[in-house]
């Protein structure tokens, strides 16, 4: 049976856990579930492929033999894996777990915004559209593909940062298969598997300085224990660039790396780099995208403390 969405006595029937890259969220997640009872949930979108273990700092066998983990590993790269998967996915998760309190845990603030609001359903774009797009942009950089977006769906334009290419292409994929802006699609979204739940909120929020000192020796702890031999097998793969998985942080500089572009000190670099501006961006994004009820900790303090 799927977990109440209230319980007796103020106990909240889910618990999120969000937070920028190394902050600790996996190991609170972990020990919330053990001392609660509950399934740790993955909301991380790039967590979610089973190319990427190190470079995505999935939880270990060691951890996940404490405490069940779910959601973790379960995509292959070469699947454009979206929300509405990862929606849908909760929610049939959530049907098996009898009664074991849900602990969901990541830093994908799409993935938590759809789990509390639901999402909007894109229409599905014609493979010979996205060629079609995909190789119109071949060479191009991503600013001049914001600027024809901006001529095109000026709403949807806004929306994006100019250098977020991935999401771009998107948005230019579905105006050319439908001839509307993306935005009109964004009505009636299809209910969260969480609307309407009681919910304990949690974003951790390191010190930036601290943070930024963790991802990179995270970054180059990861690379020790054979990060890039996983990219080198996903390079082997020969998969679409544009893929989710082939964008995440770190695959693009070490790819480049095994290609010769590069050495791996400046191919880690790129990838430390690109973690902190990512860290920033979580910041800044659940400060202000996400609805209320959410309580920023400090790591240390959550971790020496039930923060219930």
């Amino acid at each position: 049976m799927p977990p109440d969405r209230g319980e007796a006595g103020g106990r909240p029937a889910a618990i999120l856990i969000a937070g920028p890259t190394a902050s600790g969220k996996s190991a609170l997640a972990a020990r919330l579930a053990r001392q609660r009872g509950g399934t740790v949930i993955n909301t991380d979108s790039m967590q979610v492929y089973a190319d990427l273990h190190r470079l995505t700092a999935r939880p270990g066998p060691d951890e996940e033999a404490c405490v069940p983990h779910r959601l973790y590993g379960h995509v292959d790269g070469a699947v454009n894996y979206s929300v509405g998967h990862f929606s849908r996915d909760a929610a049939a998760l959530l049907a098996t777990l009898d009664g074991r309190l849900p602990v969901f845990v990541g830093g994908t603030g799409l993935y938590f915004r759809a789990l509390e609001q639901g999402f909007s359903e894109l229409p599905p774009v014609p493979d010979l559209v996205r060629a079609r797009v995909r190789e119109e942009a071949e060479g191009r950089p991503t600013e001049a593909l914001h600027a024809d977006l901006t001529r095109l769906d000026p709403e949807g334009a806004a929306r994006l940062r100019p250098s977020d290419r991935m999401r771009v292409m998107r948005a230019l994929e579905i105006f050319r298969a439908t001839g509307r802006p993306i935005a009109s699609f964004y009505g009636n979204p299809v209910p969260g598997p969480l609307t309407g739940w009681d919910l304990e909120k949690i974003f951790l929020a390191p010190d930036r300085s601290v943070l930024r000192a963790r991802i990179d020796a995270r970054f180059r702890a990861m690379i020790a224990e054979g990060a890039l031999d996983e990219v080198a097998r996903l390079r082997a793969r020969r998969l679409d660039p544009m893929l989710p998985v082939m964008r995440a942080h770190g695959v693009p500089g070490l790819i480049a790396h095994l290609d010769g572009a590069f050495s791996l000190d400046e191919a880690i670099a790129r990838g430390q780099a690109d973690t902190r501006a990512y860290a920033k961006r979580q910041f800044t994004w659940f400060r202000h995208q996400m609805g209320e009820g959410w309580r920023w900790m400090d790591p240390e303090a959550a971790a020496s403390a039930d923060p219930s």
